[in-house]
């Protein structure tokens, strides 16, 4: 497995791989309609180029030969300044593995880089946002050094979901 930038060849691939681990671990909370809403403006493809073209939107992809297994946005900005501790913060926007691959390493070798990245800009926090009701993302998110700050939420279409804001301090 290897690292890599994504590019804007990349917008198809990447948005099908958003769309595809979301519905596998999320997809049965939602009406069809909201999930289907917020697919196509979240994980669509114009929005995906849209963010690989924002240079304050890093996106780190990981691939086994020409397939994206998993994929990691960091947005070079804080998310939720009414928590912040740092005088630095940037969000962990997505970390996605391909539902697939799960339990490969793939989840650990995209969060190094991000911390790294972090590091690289000068940020001292990481925020970011994991549905309420999902231990082993919390889990994962705590293994390297996150822990809940807060409480905040997350909209699907019309369904409120309850999510817990993490962050580490880098």
């Amino acid at each position: 497995m290897d690292l890599r930038e994504a590019n804007a060849n990349d917008a198809a691939a990447l948005a099908d791989l958003g769309q595809r681990s979301f519905v596998a671990k999320f997809g049965h909370l939602y009406t069809p309609r909201d999930l289907a809403d917020f697919l196509a403006d979240s994980h669509g493809e114009a929005r995906v180029a849209a963010e690989i073209a924002d240079p304050k939107i890093p996106v780190m992809l990981a691939c086994e030969g020409e397939r994206i297994v998993g994929f990691c946005k960091l947005k070079l900005a804080c998310g939720w300044p009414d928590v912040a501790r740092g005088g630095n913060v940037i969000e962990l926007k997505q970390l996605y593995t391909d539902p697939d691959v799960i339990g490969r390493g793939i989840g650990g070798k995209l969060m190094a880089w991000a911390l790294d990245y972090a590091r690289t800009q000068g940020a001292d926090e990481i925020q970011l946002s994991v549905y309420s009701d999902n231990p082993d993302a919390q889990r994962f998110y705590a293994r390297h050094g996150f822990a809940k700050v807060a409480e905040t939420y997350f909209m699907v279409g019309e369904q409120r979901d309850h999510e817990f804001l993490f962050a580490a301090l880098i």
